[in-house]
């Protein structure tokens, strides 16, 4: 909920009246320092500042996850035969979700914004982050139609963006990041509207406001209370009123999530290891009003992807909106059918054997920001922070990891440990590389198989196809509400 605090103060009101003004607004309390007895907040002592904020504001479309551990993997027969999803217990932190597909809307949303920020200084930005439409065409299929409407028409508005690479996916997330975050400090009356924000860099980024490097309009910036500073400060990472990225959700977490398995839990004990998003072996719904619906679209045949005319079930023949069906057990629709998902992570057949058994993910490039002689950030052509992976002089003092890419690291071959993350498969034998990415889910022209969350495939990351589409995630910072 939004605080107006924006009231004109009286110049004779005192600074504990100042603080008691702050504390109305939830931002800052004065209290005192168990280990120091110095007290926090207050001018007085030093101003060592101390926000008030401890629980997570939820970011706009998402659904929160309560973590846990589960049986990653395969829960059908292996009938392609890959053993790639080999079944391992892990755990998985809680974190966000979003409820459904990011939409056509939502991205065209992103496209009119780049658009309109970069269409004089870098137009490539706008052409490298439009969806490949001519992913609808077939040498023996009439789909013009859906190459010249199905993105941008009204009646194709809240259906799956499709179309869309892994690249392109992530971008968007970290797009998404900075307008929610920018709309954040608008509505708190921190900064103003800027629609002027163009020509390249000169436009909200969350990292460079924090880093310093992006002024905007100011409204009003939250006071200072170190008695030798300014009197004012922008919002810090400290304040809690920021959020963080939106990205990709890692492979675990999609499958955990698409699971549900909130809904077949009783104290510590899971009733049923489901094989698909809701309860049972079955893909119809045994609930009396609706017994016999589909509970998610996908090529039921040879030629059948809609069902008899007349009696349209499950009502579409490609994709449908996103709220189609019913949601699972966290509330998020379309975890099966519909459309595919990409997730975050690298692709290598033995993932699930050698991952940790905690927020397993492989993919970690871990880098540093570059910074100028006086220590501020670099920011690039487009307004973001710099970075490069972490250099070999920074990790001789490091234990828990020895090289700064970690995409191969522990693929399997024998000599991994000595080629410290050389992958193991070369693009020039196999498809299977550093940009292979995984995408889960079945979709619309998908065989029932696939609708299972441990399935799992593979695709180049600036590949596209008119059946995968995608939905962020967010990490909860803190333990789960209650604990």
């Amino acid at each position: 909920m939004a605080r107006n605090c924006s009231r004109k103060i009286p110049v004779y009101l005192t600074m504990v009246a100042s603080a008691i003004l702050m504390s109305s607004c939830g931002l800052f309390q004065q209290e005192t320092s168990n280990t120091t007895g110095w007290t926090y907040n207050d001018p007085a002592t030093g101003g060592f500042v101390v926000s008030s904020h401890q629980e997570q504001e939820t970011g706009p479309g998402l659904v929160f996850i309560e973590g846990g551990t589960f049986v990653m993997g395969r829960t059908e027969q292996d009938v392609m035969f890959d053993w790639n999803n080999i079944p391992r217990r892990v755990t998985v932190s809680s974190f966000y979700m979003d409820e459904t597909e990011i939409r056509n809307l939502d991205y065209v949303e992103y496209l009119h914004w780049v658009h309109r920020i970069f269409r004089e200084t870098h137009p490539e930005v706008y052409f490298n982050a439009l969806p490949d439409t001519l992913v609808w065409r077939d040498p023996l299929a009439y789909n013009e139609p859906y190459v010249e409407n199905y993105l941008r028409h009204p009646a194709y508005r809240d259906y799956p963006v499709v179309g869309v690479s892994w690249v392109q996916a992530a971008e968007y997330a970290s797009w998404r990041t900075d307008r929610v975050n920018e709309m954040i400090l608008v509505r708190e009356g921190i900064l103003d509207w800027n629609l002027d924000q163009q020509q390249g860099a000169n436009h909200f980024n969350t990292e460079a406001y924090l880093a310093g490097q992006y002024e905007g309009l100011v409204r009003r910036n939250l006071r200072d209370l170190d008695p030798r500073g300014t009197g004012e400060r922008r919002v810090r990472w400290e304040d809690g009123l920021l959020l963080p990225r939106y990205r990709l959700p890692t492979e675990a977490e999609w499958e955990f999530a698409a699971l549900g398995l909130i809904g077949s839990t009783e104290d510590e004990t899971v009733l049923n290891r489901r094989q698909y998003p809701w309860e049972g072996r079955h893909v119809r719904n045994s609930d009396r009003r609706s017994r016999g619906q589909f509970l998610a679209n996908f090529q039921r045949g040879p030629g059948d992807l809609s069902g008899v005319a007349g009696y349209p079930n499950p009502g579409g023949d490609i994709t449908m909106p996103v709220k189609s069906f019913w949601p699972n057990d966290y509330g998020l629709y379309n975890m099966a059918g519909n459309v595919s998902e990409w997730v975050k992570d690298v692709y290598r057949p033995l993932s699930h054997e050698v991952v940790a058994d905690f927020r397993p993910f492989r993919g970690n490039i871990f880098e540093t920001v570059i910074r100028d002689e006086d220590g501020n950030v670099i920011l690039d052509e487009q307004g973001r922070v710099m970075r490069q992976q972490v250099s070999d002089e920074d990790l001789l003092a490091r234990v828990n990891y020895r090289q700064a890419n970690n995409v191969g690291y522990r693929d399997g071959d024998a000599g991994s440990a000595i080629a410290e993350g050389q992958p193991v498969y070369p693009g020039d034998v196999s498809l299977i590389n550093d940009q292979s990415r995984v995408y889960k889910g079945g979709s619309w022209r998908d065989r029932i198989y696939w609708l299972s969350p441990g399935t799992r495939r593979f695709m180049d990351e600036n590949a596209a196809t008119n059946d995968i589409g995608f939905r962020c995630a967010m990490d909860k910072i803190g333990s789960a509400p209650g604990r």
